[in-house]
C-alpha cells in the first residue's frame, strides 16, 4: 500500500483531517513555521535583488526531525497547510527543508488547499491537487522581506532619536497615526451649546412627542437656537399660540425595505464580535481556528466554520441550498427570497475563490452544539450561525409614518414613528453599529391621525445639548477604518491591534485607544519624517501591489526595489541631520515663571512633560495637565525646613504621581519625601530594632511598610506586619498576606522560610 504523509501546521487541525483520511495517509503538524529569516542585519540581502537567508527555528527543531523521519517512509507527500499566503509559504519552507535533508528524493509533492475541514472538501481537495503556488509565496515573502526592512532601519533610528527598546512597523504605524490623529481631533474640538423644543403630545389616550422644525416660516438648523433665554422665549411665543392644541397638517404613509448584511468576512467578525461580545481581535481569531480545525463532537473531531482569513462573501451554491432549506423548515417558507441572495465584496483585489465565513453545515444549531463548546466558542458559533442564515432570509418591512403639526401660521412640529411589519431577517439577526444611533432611530408607533385632527399639547420642553467631540477608536473601529484605508489584510489585523498595545503605543481605556506619550511621539517622528510611509494612501498601495504578486500580475522584486532606494535615502539624511531633541522636544509658546527662559514639551522616561530650557540651572517642571499658576505654586519653599542631606530650603514640587518634597538643590540633591506623614503600625522593625515600621506609599501609590530609621535602615515589606514571630525560624514579625484564592494568612516575610498559616479574617465593625 502507498504510504502517503500529509502535513498541515497544527495538531487540532491534524486530528481532524486524520479521521477524514484512509488508512494509507499519515498526518503530522508543522506547529507553524519551520525556517524564517535569520534574526540579525543582513537577512534580506539588499545587494543581490533581496535574497531572503533563511534558518531553521532552532525550537522547531523535533517537529522538523518527526517530519523528516515521516518522509523517508512514505511515498507521497500532500502539503495541507492553510489556504493563504502565509500557508503557502510554510508548505515551501518544508519543501524545502525536507529537499536539504535528502529525504524527498524524487517522489510526488501535491499542495491541496480546501475552505473547510469537512469529508467532501477533503476528498475534493485530494483529488484535484496542484504545485505550491510560487506567486503566493512570492508575495508572502515580500511582505516578509518589507516588514523586515521597515522594522531593521527604522527601530534602531527610533532608538536614536526617541527612546531604546522603540520599533517601527511599516503597518502598525498608519494604523497608529489613525489612533493619534483622532486623540488630537478630540483635543482641538470644541463643544457648542445648542437647544431644541420638544412637544409633549396626546391624541387618542397615546402620548407621543413632537419635535419644532420650522419656526416664523424658517426652517430650525442645529444652531438655530444657541441659549437658555432664546428657547424660553420661543416657548413663552409658541404656548401662547397653541393655547394648549396643535393642529395636523400632514400625514405621510411609507414602506421601505432593510436589507440583511452579507455574511462574515474576518474584519466584518472581527468587528461584531468586539460590538456583540467584547472580544478582542486577537481572541476573536483563537476562538474561529479552533472553530475552523475541529472540535471533540460524539467522540471525533469536527470542523465547525469555514476558513477565517478570507476577504471573499461568497458561499459555495450547496451550502446556499442548505441555508434556505433549514430557513424553510425553522422559519416558514415566506422567509425564503424567491432568488438566491448574492453579495459583492467591498475589498480591493479580494480572493474571490474564497468562500466567506460560515458554518460547515447550517444543520449544526448554536443550540446542538453548546455542550460541546466553551462559552466563548459558543458566542462565537451562534455569532457565525446567525449572521449566515440571516443573508439568505427575505427583507425587512418597516411602515414609517410621518406627522406636520401647526402651531399658527407660520410654526411646525414634526413627528416621526415606525413599526417593524415584517421582521424577515431581523427573526435572526441584526448587524450591530458603532457609535452612531442606527437608521431605524426612531421608534414606537404613532396614534392614527388623519389631516385636520386637533391634539392636545401637554408641555412644551427646552432640550440643551451639546456638541460631542468624534469617539476614540474601539477595536471595531478601528479595524473598520484600517479596511476604508484599504491598510491590512485578512490575516494582520488583529496583528496590528495586539502590536500596538503591546510596544505601549497606545493603550485600551474603556475599550477605546488612547495613544500614550510614546506613541504620539513616535508617530510625530514618522510623520515628520517619514511622511510618505505612514500615508495611508502609499501603504494601501503596497498592498495593492503584494495582491498583485499573489496574483501574478507583478513581480516582487522590482516592487521591493521600488520601495527601497528612497526608503534608505531617507534613513541615512535623518540619521546625519536630526538630533534628539528635534525629536523629543517641542518649543512652546509659553516662557519659564521662574527663570523666563522658553518653555518646551518633552518626552521623559515613561510621559510627557512640560520643562524649563534652562536646565539644568532652571529645575522647573510641570504636568501637561497642570497650568502654570499651579505649578509655580507648587514649587513653594516650605518655611522652617532644610534638607536633611545638604540643609537647603525644601519645595513642595508637581511629579508624574502628583505632589511631593523635594530639595530646592536638585538635581545635585536628590532628597525626596512623600507628603503624606506615614501612619504608624506598632511594631518594632525585625533588622534593626530601634525604628518602628511604617505604613508608606509609593510613587505609584502602592502601599508598603519599612523602617522609620530609613535611609540608616532599609527594611520593607509589601504586606502588613504583624507582632508575631514567626514559629519556625523565629523572625520576630510575621506578615498579613490577603489573596483571592487563599484568603487572609500570617506568613513569614523571610523568602528562606516559607511557613503560612491561613487565619480568619475579623469582621469589620
Amino acid at each position: 500500500m502507498t504510504k502517503n504523509l500529509v502535513i498541515v501546521e497544527s495538531p487540532s487541525k491534524a486530528k481532524t483531517i486524520k479521521k477524514y483520511m484512509g488508512p494509507g495517509f499519515e498526518v503530522l503538524a508543522s506547529y507553524g513555521h519551520l525556517r524564517d529569516l535569520l534574526p540579525k542585519k543582513g537577512a534580506v540581502d539588499t545587494d543581490h535583488d533581496f535574497a531572503m537567508n533563511y534558518q531553521n527555528i532552532e525550537k522547531q527543531s523535533k517537529h522538523i526531525a518527526a517530519i523528516v523521519a515521516a518522509m523517508k517512509k512514505a511515498d507521497v507527500l500532500y502539503l495541507a497547510t492553510d489556504a493563504d499566503r502565509e500557508g503557502e509559504a510554510i508548505s515551501w519552507h518544508i519543501q524545502h527543508i525536507l529537499k536539504e535533508k535528502k529525504a524527498l528524493a524524487k517522489k510526488p509533492v501535491h499542495r491541496i488547499v480546501f475552505y473547510e475541514i469537512t469529508k467532501p472538501a477533503i476528498q475534493l481537495a485530494l483529488a484535484e491537487p496542484r504545485d505550491i503556488s510560487m506567486e503566493l509565496v512570492n508575495a508572502q515573502q515580500a511582505r516578509r522581506a518589507l516588514d523586515y526592512l521597515v522594522g531593521f532601519n527604522l527601530s534602531p533610528l527610533l532608538w536614536r532619536k526617541v527612546r531604546r527598546g522603540l520599533s517601527a512597523g511599516r503597518v502598525q504605524s498608519p494604523a497608529l497615526r489613525l489612533i493619534v490623529e483622532r486623540e488630537e481631533e478630540i483635543e482641538r474640538f470644541v463643544s457648542q451649546e445648542y437647544w431644541d423644543l420638544t412637544a409633549a403630545l396626546e391624541a387618542q389616550k397615546q402620548a407621543f412627542n413632537a419635535k419644532l422644525q420650522i419656526y416664523k416660516g424658517e426652517k430650525l438648523e442645529q444652531f438655530t437656537i444657541t441659549n437658555a433665554d432664546q428657547a424660553e422665549g420661543i416657548k413663552k411665543e409658541l404656548v401662547a399660540i397653541a393655547k394648549g392644541t396643535l393642529k395636523v397638517t400632514a400625514v405621510e404613509k411609507k414602506q421601505r425595505k432593510r436589507n440583511p448584511a452579507g455574511p462574515f468576512i474576518t474584519s466584518s467578525m472581527q468587528q461584531e464580535a468586539a460590538r456583540k461580545l467584547g472580544l478582542t481581535t486577537d481572541r476573536t481569531m483563537r476562538i474561529a481556528q479552533q472553530l475552523y480545525e475541529g472540535i471533540e463532537i460524539d467522540g471525533g473531531p469536527v470542523g465547525l466554520i469555514t476558513y477565517m482569513r478570507t476577504d471573499s462573501v461568497n458561499m459555495a451554491q450547496e451550502a446556499v441550498e442548505e441555508i434556505r432549506s433549514l430557513i424553510e423548515q425553522r422559519y416558514g417558507k415566506e422567509n425564503v427570497p424567491e432568488e438566491v441572495r448574492l453579495y459583492r465584496t467591498k475589498a480591493k483585489n479580494a480572493q474571490e475563490a474564497h468562500e466567506a465565513i460560515r458554518p460547515t453545515s447550517v444543520m449544526r444549531t448554536p443550540e446542538t452544539m453548546k455542550d460541546y463548546l466553551n462559552p466563548e466558542q459558543f458566542k462565537l458559533y451562534d455569532l457565525i450561525w446567525k449572521r449566515t442564515v440571516a443573508c439568505q432570509m427575505i427583507s425587512a418591512t418597516i411602515d414609517t409614518v410621518a406627522v406636520d403639526l401647526s402651531c399658527g401660521e407660520q410654526n411646525s412640529f414634526h413627528a416621526t414613528g415606525s413599526v417593524i411589519s415584517d421582521p424577515g431577517f431581523i427573526l435572526v439577526y441584526q448587524e450591530g453599529h458603532d457609535d452612531k444611533a442606527s437608521d431605524d432611530s426612531e421608534e414606537g408607533l404613532l396614534p392614527a391621525l388623519v389631516k385636520g385632527d386637533v391634539v392636545k399639547m401637554d408641555d412644551l420642553l427646552c432640550n440643551q445639548h451639546f456638541t460631542e467631540p468624534p469617539p476614540r477608536y474601539s477595536e471595531a473601529t478601528l479595524i473598520k477604518g484600517l479596511v476604508d484605508c484599504g491598510i491590512g489584510r485578512p490575516s494582520t489585523y488583529a496583528s496590528i491591534i495586539s502590536t500596538l498595545q503591546r510596544r505601549e503605543y497606545a493603550l485600551l481605556e474603556n475599550k477605546r485607544f488612547k495613544p500614550t506619550d510614546v506613541g504620539r511621539v513616535v508617530i510625530r517622528f514618522l510623520a515628520q519624517y517619514f511622511t510618505r510611509y505612514v500615508d495611508y494612501d502609499f501603504t494601501a498601495k503596497l498592498e495593492n501591489d503584494l495582491d498583485a504578486i499573489a496574483d501574478g500580475q507583478k513581480e516582487w522584486v522590482p516592487v521591493l526595489h521600488e520601495f527601497w532606494a528612497p526608503f534608505k535615502t531617507q534613513v541615512d539624511e535623518i540619521t546625519e541631520t536630526i538630533k534628539r531633541k528635534d525629536v523629543t522636544q517641542e518649543t512652546l509658546d509659553e516662557k519659564c515663571p521662574l527663570c523666563g527662559k522658553p518653555l518646551t514639551l518633552r518626552l521623559g522616561k515613561r510621559d510627557r512633560f512640560i520643562g524649563c530650557t534652562g536646565y539644568p540651572e532652571c529645575t522647573y517642571t510641570r504636568s501637561i495637565n497642570e497650568d502654570s499658576a499651579a505649578a509655580t505654586a507648587g514649587a513653594e519653599q516650605i518655611e522652617g525646613r532644610e534638607c536633611p542631606q545638604c540643609a537647603n530650603p525644601l519645595n513642595v514640587k508637581q511629579g508624574r504621581y502628583g505632589k511631593f518634597i523635594g530639595c530646592s538643590n536638585y538635581p545635585k540633591c536628590r532628597f525626596v519625601e512623600s507628603l503624606q506623614k506615614p501612619a504608624e503600625t506598632g511594631v518594632e522593625c525585625p533588622e534593626c530594632s530601634k525604628g518602628q515600621m511604617l505604613k508608606r506609599r509609593s510613587r505609584r501609590g502602592k502601599v508598603f511598610f519599612s523602617c522609620s530609621r530609613y535611609p540608616d535602615c532599609k527594611y520593607a515589606t509589601w504586606n502588613e506586619p504583624v507582632a508575631q514571630p514567626c514559629p519556625k525560624c523565629a523572625w520576630p514579625i510575621l506578615t498579613k498576606k490577603v489573596t483571592k484564592k487563599k484568603g487572609t494568612e500570617l506568613v513569614c516575610p523571610r523568602p528562606t522560610c516559607g511557613y503560612a498559616k491561613q487565619v480568619a479574617e475579623e469582621p469589620a465593625e
